[in-house]
């Protein structure tokens, strides 16, 4: 039954991961609400109910234990700054310029990215598993963005450079968390990370400088799935999970993601998907099953000292 309940618990959640970067989308489309405005409120309720989370269910004395330690403390800031809030921005970035299927799977490509990343440092050895993977990559990129056609782009320009960034920023913190959460559970650490970086974008954009009337019932809903069902419910479902599953069952299972966000895209907004960017999408997502199939590439690639246990940010 536990197994049952983590199988449940990390497709439930990657369903409403993916889900969450269309109904952005929707809401950019439908409703013109700011971009800089949907990412604060978004990061700072569900950083708040993440700590929530952690006060009732584990170690609730880490949620301040956590700012004791100077070292730590500068590093949980840093790594919201430029790891939290600008996973955050791009992503929803590319969302409003162009669709979460293409943000979310040029997201995914953040793995990719750090094996380069390691080969560079000469912190590891080009594998042909790595190349097999830097090989898929950069086909479904050609195929996703193209659609086969070299002579022009399927994606807004604007939409590819914010994915890419957040591909790149999605790696920076995959790496730059780990010392973080060899001492603290990840629920802290991304609830803090979310609540800085949204009180950061607060200067920018003030989560109460908005003009609620404009908003139907129907947009205040769809706000109340992007920040509760799209992100804190999607990431505690997730940790949950890890509870009952392997770390490489639940990134295998977590693959969803990418699929709900192309099929919603697709069926649900209506948005045209060419049959070679389908061909890109299957490309990227035989990426995350490579990756999370091999252990040893996984612990590489995606490194969480907590088991191997991995942290999605979509």
């Amino acid at each position: 039954m536990n197994r049952s309940k983590g199988i449940f618990l990390v497709i439930t959640g990657a369903v409403f991961w993916g889900i969450g970067g269309t109904v952005a989308k929707k809401i950019f489309q439908q409703f013109q609400i700011d971009i800089d405005w949907l990412v604060t409120t978004r990061l700072l309720i569900a950083g708040f109910l993440l700590l929530i989370v952690q006060f009732f269910g584990k170690d609730r004395s880490q949620i301040i234990g956590v700012w004791k330690t100077r070292r730590t403390a500068i590093q949980l800031i840093i790594f919201g700054l430029l790891g939290m809030l600008a996973v955050q921005y791009t992503y929803m970035a590319s969302i409003k310029h162009g669709n979460a299927a293409v943000a979310t799977l040029l997201q995914y490509l953040a793995p990719v990215m750090i094996i380069v990343y390691l080969i560079f440092r000469k912190q590891t050895v080009l594998s042909r598993r790595d190349l097999l993977t830097v090989s898929l990559a950069l086909v479904g990129c050609f195929f996703l963005l193209t659609n086969g056609s070299i002579s022009q782009l399927s994606v807004p320009t604007l939409a590819i450079v914010w994915g890419v960034l957040s591909g790149i920023a999605l790696a920076f913190y995959t790496l730059y968390a780990v010392p973080l959460l060899k001492k603290y559970d990840s629920l802290v650490i991304v609830g803090w990370a979310m609540i800085i970086g949204g009180f950061a974008l607060s200067f920018i954009h003030p989560p109460w400088q908005m003009n609620f009337t404009s908003l139907t019932l129907e947009g205040y809903l769809y706000l109340v799935f992007v920040i509760i069902f799209g992100t804190m419910i999607a990431f505690w479902f997730y940790i949950e999970s890890l509870q009952s599953l392997l770390p490489n069952e639940s990134s295998l299972l977590g693959s969803i993601e990418p699929l709900a966000a192309v099929l919603t895209t697709v069926f649900w907004l209506q948005e045209p998907f060419g049959f070679f960017q389908w061909v890109g999408t299957a490309c990227i997502i035989g990426i995350i099953l490579l990756l999370a199939l091999n252990k040893e590439s996984s612990s590489r690639t995606s490194q969480h000292p907590n088991s191997g246990e991995p942290l999605n940010v979509s």
